[in-house]
């Protein structure tokens, strides 16, 4: 893949992001870098990280791809649902609970990912 200034402008705000910009906000940080970046320049060039597998899209059921560099360093989502905000969180406890269950199951887990949506507790709240 030839790195354009363009692309790397690109790969630099998806890099640095602290949440999991869909394609619009990374136009917008983009273009505050580089103005002569489009929206087309920014889909072509995600589905490009996407399938070379740069980045991961994320669908956390808010009608919008969300995207975020992969990691080695694997972790899972707890989705605010009144917010919008993603939780990034690590659980070993989880982890191997799932293992256990793909094990039981008679397969070897090779991946997986996990997405939990919730909603703030109150104070009043029981559960």
């Amino acid at each position: 893949m030839r790195m354009t200034d363009q692309r790397r402008v690109i790969a630099r705000v998806i890099e640095t992001s602290l949440d999991h910009p869909d394609v619009e906000e990374l136009h917008r940080r983009a273009a505050a870098i580089d103005r002569r970046i489009s929206i087309s320049t920014v889909y072509r060039t995600v589905k490009l990280f996407e399938d070379t597998g740069i980045i991961e899209r994320h669908d956390f059921r808010d009608g919008r791809s969300r995207y975020e560099t992969v990691s080695d360093d694997h972790h899972d989502h707890l989705i605010d649902l009144r917010s919008g905000k993603v939780v990034e969180f690590r659980n070993a406890d989880i982890e191997k609970l799932q293992q256990f269950i793909a094990r039981e199951l008679g397969y070897r887990l090779v991946d997986h990912r996990l997405e939990l949506y919730g909603v703030p507790l109150d104070e009043t709240d029981e559960s």
